[in-house]
């Protein structure tokens, strides 16, 4: 059957995935094969004290990505989409929806971005003796209760992006599994009773109505169906009316279960580094961690198994800020390029130089938990009298994107004492292919796999999740993806000059970190 055939007989799978700066769609057959792409640029807005996208943003960015998908396809194989055999939302994890009893929102979304929940996150993680970082949902649900909001009183529900989309479409206040573990602590593939417990007295204690259970969505299980696309859900997504309801959806999911689904990291000691506006890496755990770290979450795969988590709120934004200024560069030249050339020329030029040439870069542009900044201001500076050439620069730049994340990967390597064979990366980051990928595994000193689809991962891992509730046929989710064809990889191995460049910049990096921090501190 022809791809053609294929999406006019509905055999095909849509994943969309709201990331930070783009809204990105997905649609593969039942061989996983990529038939069709869309997407669609937002940016959040700091309002109020608080990094948001409006209701608005969120509706039009769906539509929008979705119409983008729709006129690829037709562009492709000359058919509208009308139907799919599966369809799921994905979403950046965390942050902050509360909706009263009318489902109105009650305050403006706050997203996973915010460092705004410090002492919240700090007691919670006393209380349940584990820890919860300032972006999740329960944290930013307790900073709100130790200010006294005064929407507190209202709350009928809370939720988070990929679950509120998928409520809007389907009717049901469910989220996946990971999703689930952004927003409370889980044991397995349901919110964990003893810590929903301990919560449920510190609300009575301080005389406030809240139930844990009565106001999270419930989780799911990959695999597990979560509903169906209702006629205002269609109508939703396309305001064409040519979308037909009836589609069955998996259980929504965050960022991170999409990135272990499109790297076929499911399976106990497999990882991988997800890397857009943020970067993260996962590691599913063989056994418990013996201690529990600020900068280490424990979160869970799709179908419910623990995974160590080092979540950095940036990445890629300030690099991107540096390439676009290039850019205007060219263009002033006369000779402007195209996006994708300036970014290859700028990051294939890094692999002349030999390390940084004393330069170090810190790509905060809001606060980084990971690294213990409060507050974000990009900065850099340069030893002097070292060699400062454009290549060791953009270096510097890239190796920024991904110190933070070394910081906290180093704790599981070195007091942990756990190890991972091959980590798989996907992401924006990963575009420009053997750069930044030999330079994370020089700063993880692992071997590091991108596969095909590492540029869409995210998008692709939904469809995944979508095709594995239709095809899975009560195999694990491990050996639904070891069974598909999509598995073409390129692997990089740690180079040991490149190891050492990236533990010089390591050191003189955490040197530099208190400089850092009284920069993002002072009203310059």
């Amino acid at each position: 059957m022809t791809a053609k055939e294929k999406i006019q007989a509905g055999r095909t799978f849509l994943g969309i995935e709201f990331g930070s700066t783009r809204i990105k769609a997905s649609l593969i057959d039942d061989d996983a094969k990529p038939l069709a792409e869309g997407s669609f640029e937002w940016e959040n807005r700091f309002e109020n004290g608080y990094w948001t996208y409006s209701e608005e943003d969120i509706i039009n960015g769906l539509r929008g990505c979705y119409l983008s998908l729709a006129k690829n396809a037709e562009e492709n194989y000359g058919v509208k989409l009308t139907s799919f055999a599966a369809m799921g939302i994905s979403g950046m994890m965390h942050g902050y929806m509360p909706f009263d009893v009318n489902g109105e929102l009650l305050v403006p979304f706050r997203t996973w971005r915010n460092t705004t929940t410090a002492q919240a996150a700090e007691e919670l993680s006393g209380l349940f003796g584990f820890n919860i970082p300032q972006r999740w949902s329960i944290a930013h649900l307790y900073q709100a209760i130790l200010n006294d909001e005064p929407h507190i009183g209202r709350i009928c529900s809370i939720n988070t992006l990929a679950g509120f989309i998928h409520r809007r479409l389907t009717g049901n206040f469910v989220v996946g599994a990971g999703e689930a573990s952004g927003i409370f602590p889980m044991d397995g593939c349901d919110y964990d009773s003893e810590k929903t417990e301990k919560f449920d007295k510190l609300m009575a204690q301080k005389g406030v109505d809240i139930r844990l259970r009565e106001i999270l969505p419930k989780p799911l299980k990959a695999g597990e169906r979560a509903g169906t696309l209702t006629e205002e859900g269609a109508l939703l997504i396309d305001p064409t009316e040519t979308l037909k309801a009836g589609i069955p959806l998996c259980p929504p999911e965050g960022d991170a279960g999409t990135g272990m689904a499109a790297t076929n990291s499911v399976r106990p000691s497999t990882g991988n580094v997800s890397a857009g506006t943020s970067i993260f890496s996962m590691l599913v755990l063989e056994k418990p961690l013996k201690g529990y770290y600020p900068q280490i979450d424990i979160v869970s795969t799709p179908d419910g198994s623990p995974a160590a988590m080092v979540h950095c709120n940036n990445c890629c934004s300030e690099i991107d800020a540096w390439v676009r200024l290039f850019g205007e560069f060219s263009e002033l030249c006369g000779n402007k390029l195209d996006k994708s050339a300036l970014y290859e020329l700028l990051y294939k030029n890094t692999l002349s130089a030999g390390d940084c040439g004393g330069a170090v870069a810190y790509n905060f542009i809001s606060g980084e938990p990971a690294a213990n900044a409060e507050n974000g201001r990009p900065m850099y500076f340069r030893a002097v009298g070292e060699s400062f050439t454009l290549a060791g620069f953009f270096k510097a730049q890239l190796y920024s994107t991904m110190a933070s994340l070394k910081m906290g990967m180093d704790i599981l390597f070195k007091k942990e004492n756990v190890s991972a064979e091959l980590f798989s990366a996907h992401g924006g980051l990963f575009k420009v292919r053997g750069v930044a990928q030999q330079y994370l595994a020089d700063a993880l000193n692992t071997p590091t796999a991108v596969m095909k689809t590492s540029g869409e991962g995210g998008a692709w891992g939904m469809a995944l999740l979508a095709a594995f509730m239709v095809l899975g046929r009560d195999r694990p989710l491990a050996d639904f993806l070891d069974s598909l064809a999509e598995t073409e990889r390129f692997i990089l191995t740690p180079d040991s000059s490149g190891v050492k460049s990236f533990e010089k910049f390591m050191a003189r990096y955490k040197a530099g970190l208190n400089a850092e921090k009284a920069a993002a501190e002072a009203e310059l």
